[in-house]
């Protein structure tokens, strides 16, 4: 928690920031704790080609995968955009360990395994029990170094009107790199993350209405499935299907879980209450905590890349 000065600067300084915003610009509710009203959502970047996978790094600076265009961003604490990475193998969401060596799932070629630095290339999870993944899609490391991730199976698109039969799951491979299935019963498993404690693994279900959460066993294993967190955007599609849009999740200092949904960027206290919804121009994919002392959250989604700063910080020494 900041001290009560620094919360009244951050305050003026956001209503200032406030004042520089246009019609269209998104402005923050008042959410207690983690934003004070009127914070414009600054637009870092637009035009991406996929937007995935946002990590944070020590310096302050965030990468986050153009999964369709096959490479990692950089967006250094000055907001200048570079490439960090090439050739990803179609990385989507990113893990980082403490010596900043990169754990990506793969969309291309599907697996799980470290790509960077590039002499230490690993693969460590290419199929289970011989039946290739479908869609790797998002994956959380925990503190022992075990990994949790989720694939997303298979859904019926314009281009693929018929795909083969999904095989959705989340997945968990163990310190010493056995790889187990945790869960075959969610629709569409998407962003997972950890509590703060790791007592707990959450995972957004896209198709359904909320957020699950799980206890965690001593070997992993995952049981007592509930519903932590009640979506604000489930709501049906122009086709009719319904969704929440749940995708990335992250956590703060305070235990608070962030939520990229079709309704904006969803908060919910320790307990799972909805604290409020930052909306956003575009609808989010991934988000993550960055900056000097990770009171900054950066939003990707459809091509765009967005920051604002907030009174609530990210987890010291996490990547999310």
């Amino acid at each position: 928690m900041l001290p009560k000065y620094s919360t009244l600067l951050f305050s003026i300084g956001a209503f200032l920031y406030a004042g520089t915003a246009g019609a269209d610009d998104p402005v923050t509710p008042v959410i207690p704790g983690v934003v004070p009203g009127g914070v414009v959502v600054e637009l870092i970047k637009d035009g991406f080609d996929g937007t995935e996978g946002p990590i944070g790094l020590a310096d302050g600076s965030l990468l986050f995968t153009e999964t369709k265009a096959n490479k990692i961003v950089h967006i250094g604490p000055d907001d200048k955009v570079s490439t960090f990475l090439e050739k990803t193998n179609g990385a989507n969401g990113l893990a980082l360990t403490p010596d900043e060596r990169i754990i990506a799932v793969q969309t291309q070629d599907t697996q799980v395994g470290f790509i960077y630095p590039a002499k230490q290339k690993q693969v460590l999870a290419k199929d289970y029990q011989g039946v290739k993944f479908q869609r790797p899609n998002d994956l959380v490391r925990a503190n022992d170094g075990a990994i949790y991730f989720t694939d997303s199976g298979t859904r019926p698109t314009k281009e693929n009107p018929d795909p083969e039969p999904s095989r959705a799951g989340v997945y968990y491979i163990s310190p010493i790199g056995d790889l187990k299935r945790l869960a075959t019963d969610i629709e569409r498993p998407n962003g997972i993350q950890l509590s703060k404690d790791e007592k707990t693994l959450y995972v957004a279900n896209t198709a359904g209405e909320h957020v699950l959460a799980y206890d965690i066993g001593s070997d992993g294993s995952i049981l007592n499935r509930r519903n932590f967190a009640k979506l604000a955007g489930w709501k049906a599609d122009e086709d009719g299907a319904w969704s929440s849009g749940a995708d990335g999740l992250a956590l703060d200092d305070e235990g608070r879980l962030y939520v990229a949904s079709n309704a904006g960027i969803e908060i919910f206290d320790a307990q799972g209450q909805a604290l409020g919804v930052i909306p956003l121009p575009k609808k989010p994919q991934n988000l993550a905590f960055a900056g000097k002392d990770k009171h900054v959250l950066y939003v990707v989604g459809r091509g765009a890349a967005y920051k604002l700063p907030l009174l609530a910080r990210g987890i010291t020494g996490r990547a999310k």
